[in-house]
């Protein structure tokens, strides 16, 4: 009776521990920011698009090709600056110094960047970006205004 006990309070346990959400904390969040960040800073944009949300990955990775990244944008340093998590842990934003150029230019562009990052299917994507390389590119689709 008592491994019967035993057995019914581990079944009760692993079925609460299926059905509670990942954790999703700081430290979850840094891997990924730095994943983001170094695979940015050695050009692999097909590792780097796995980073964003998925209805993002074709335009991005098609606007690397159009602009020809692999070979004219150049990440020289990156700085990971603040990272905020929001107080329900769902989404993060984190502030980076990026120094970058992208030829033809050849003056170096030293921007402060700000990545949103959103806690989806138990990892972290990010969403939005505001300055930096991909400026303007990485924005969430805006919903169309109702009738």
């Amino acid at each position: 009776m008592k491994r019967l006990s035993a057995l019914m309070v581990a079944l009760v346990l692993g079925g609460a521990c299926a059905h509670t959400p990942p954790k999703s904390d700081l430290e979850a969040l840094r891997p990924v920011v730095e994943g983001f960040h170094k695979n940015l800073r050695w050009r692999n944009y097909r590792a780097l698009s796995t980073f964003l949300v998925p209805e993002e990955r074709q335009d991005f990775e098609r606007k690397r090709r159009e602009l020809h990244d692999d070979r004219d944008l150049t990440v020289t340093d990156y700085e990971i600056e603040a990272v905020k998590l929001s107080d329900d842990g769902r989404s993060a934003t984190v502030h980076s110094r990026i120094q970058w150029m992208r030829l033809p230019s050849v003056t170096e562009q030293n921007d402060t960047v700000t990545s949103e990052f959103i806690f989806r299917d138990g990892v972290w994507l990010l969403e939005k970006q505001q300055s930096g390389p991909f400026d303007g590119e990485l924005e969430p689709q805006a919903a169309p205004p109702s009738p």
